[in-house]
């Protein structure tokens, strides 16, 4: 009998409870998309909606989360370890929270993006969520890592998988050097106020590329001790 067969006897298997909140991740920083939009038109109700929509999916991943945590019965035999899924997971919610934290930091006061830096900003955004989506990717393969017992074709395919989530993240360093070049060539032409707020702005995108890296490297772990 499969091993996620027997994870379905015993209770519910935590794995698929694991890629929902994924999803629910997923669907925060995609909004990051449509706010970007927003402000690029400088359409501040627009913004603030949508900054509101990714607070409530932060919300539901939260509940998520804590559902995972309190309905994991520790009798349970997993394939992977109980502190290795919860890393798993609280990295996956840590993503959420970076989404969150730029929503929130854009309603704070109104902001402009500048000419100057605004090609290399939606190329950051850009580059950070489809880092994000790789290391998604990883997660999504568990369920056939399990039926593979973290071995044969199935692993290697993983093991690279996890190699270009940090190629991705190392192409978004370079993005990101770029754009503060570019951003502080303007530092002049904003208020110092404006000035802090995009740099607390390029924190919260850039955690998401840092994230997902070690998301993957957290899954690299887990095969390398089965």
């Amino acid at each position: 009998m499969p091993l996620s067969t027997l994870l379905n006897l015993f209770g519910r298997s935590p794995f698929a409870a694991l890629q929902s909140h994924m999803d629910t991740v997923s669907a925060c920083v995609h909004k990051l998309k449509d706010l970007y939009d927003a402000l690029e038109k400088k359409d501040y109700v627009l913004l603030e909606q949508i900054a509101n929509e990714i607070s409530s999916l932060e919300h539901t991943a939260d509940t998520i989360k804590n559902d995972i945590r309190n309905h994991l019965p520790k009798s349970l035999i997993l394939p992977i370890g109980r502190e290795n899924l919860l890393e798993i997971l609280t990295i996956q919610d840590r993503i959420a929270d970076s989404a969150e934290d730029m929503a929130v930091t854009c309603t704070l006061r109104k902001i402009e993006i500048l000419p100057i830096f605004n090609d290399v900003f939606k190329l950051f955004l850009n580059k950070n969520i489809e880092t994000f989506d790789k290391a998604k990717a990883v997660i999504r393969e568990l369920h056939e890592l399990i039926e593979s017992s973290f071995g044969g074709i199935e692993a290697e395919n993983v093991r690279t998988m996890i190699k270009q989530v940090a190629y991705q993240e190392h192409e978004v360093d370079l993005i990101q050097r770029q754009l503060l070049k570019e951003f502080f060539q303007a530092g002049e032409l904003m208020s110092h106020v404006s000035f802090y707020q995009w740099i607390r702005l390029f924190e919260s995108i850039g955690a998401i590329s840092n994230l997902s890296e070690n998301l993957a490297y957290r899954v690299r772990m887990t095969l390398e001790v089965q």
